[in-house]
């Protein structure tokens, strides 16, 4: 018997919809701008524009960009049944542009000094996918 299983049940993962054509332009750019620009619904392009804006240490920079992804993410969550709370699975891979948008927010966050919102992110990432925290946290 599993003594921390939730009774009420727990709602269902939501998996957002593959974008294809999205996927294989990100995988072939050196730069993900113009991809953010044609698919500026692709939540993984913007995450990939605040890695690099992070890396360059412009954190500013990388806060607008995950802070789109991170929004233009829950609007297709939203889309796809999500109701605010509930699993988001880091394995299904069109899940994972989201769920790097929302890492990055935090990240970048915390180095502008939002502390409460770099911590709610992190917190937000543990209860959507355990998985991404560990890929993204180590």
């Amino acid at each position: 018997m599993n003594l921390h299983q939730n009774l009420l049940g727990e709602p269902p993962a939501t998996r957002l919809p593959d974008s294809p054509e999205a996927r294989e332009a990100l995988a072939a750019a050196d730069d993900p701008t113009p991809v953010a620009g044609r698919f500026p619904e692709y939540s993984a392009a913007w995450a990939r524009l605040a890695e690099l804006a992070l890396a360059d240490g412009r954190p500013v920079t990388a806060y607008a960009y995950a802070r789109t992804g991170y929004h233009r993410g829950l609007d297709q969550l939203r889309r796809a049944g999500w109701k605010g709370h509930g699993p988001i699975p880091w394995e299904h891979e069109p899940n994972q542009g989201f769920l790097r948008a929302l890492h990055f927010l935090g990240r970048a966050a915390g180095e502008i000094g939002e502390t409460e919102e770099a911590e709610r992110c992190a917190t937000f990432l543990r209860d959507s996918s355990a998985e991404a925290d560990k890929a993204l946290n180590g």
